[in-house]
């Protein structure tokens, strides 16, 4: 991630929350507003939910990247402590935080949108090919992320960015890639809901494809010894 300039701990968790609660409330903002503008076309609401997802990605990286890193996102967490570049103690943290954000979030849409603040989702998201699309799109995710720290990491804002409007497209499950996100998706039966019976074969998958990745880009932009 962007280099991170020196920040304590209760700093970098206000950011890893904050980052994440407007990545949430941009995620379920956006899908409400979308609906409500689409006329029914599943296919203009989507895309008018993945710009609004792919532009905050590139501003909160590049806000929040220099306190915190930018993780906003289970798995990278987990990928950066399998690197040893954050401690478990503070990896333990920052996935509760950013938890406690991306449910923040769900509620800040809600309350804008005049929805029922809390809400339970009936969006059925489940079966083989969702759960493989979201091991694939979090494999793509954490490969570029780690990738792109290694060759270009000025660019890490904007390879996320891009990659995430790309694979809200090209994945069966629209790419969650991110159990913080589905976890809080749950409790927003909208445009961006997933049902919570079937959040943890999203999350199971997330976390598998995020380990191989880590793992994967290690080998691969590993120079010749």
């Amino acid at each position: 991630m962007p280099e991170i300039i020196d920040h304590n701990r209760a700093q970098r968790l206000a950011a890893e929350c904050l980052g994440t609660a407007f990545l949430l409330a941009t995620v379920v903002g956006s899908g409400i507003m979308a609906e409500n503008l689409s006329g029914g076309n599943v296919a203009i609401a989507l895309l008018g939910n993945t710009i609004p997802t792919g532009a905050i990605l590139y501003v909160l990286i590049t806000t929040f990247g220099p306190i915190s890193g930018a993780h906003f996102n289970p798995v990278v967490t987990i990928s950066f402590m399998l690197r040893k570049e954050i401690s478990i103690s503070e990896s333990v943290q920052f996935i509760i935080v950013q938890i406690i954000g991306a449910l923040l979030g769900v509620l800040a849409a809600h309350i804008m949108f005049d929805e029922n603040i809390i809400q339970f989702s009936q969006k059925v998201r489940t079966g083989p090919a969702q759960w493989f699309a979201e091991g694939v799109a979090t494999f793509g995710l954490v490969f570029t992320i780690l990738a792109t720290l290694r060759a270009k990491p000025s660019a890490i804002p904007m390879a996320v960015a891009l990659y995430i409007t790309a694979a809200y497209w090209f994945t069966a499950s629209t790419s969650f890639a991110n159990p913080a996100v589905t976890i809080a998706r749950s409790f927003s039966d909208t445009f961006a809901g997933i049902r919570l019976i079937d959040a943890p074969f999203f999350i199971a998958a997330q976390v598998t494809g995020a380990v191989l990745a880590k793992y994967f880009a290690r080998w691969l932009v590993s120079p010749r010894k």
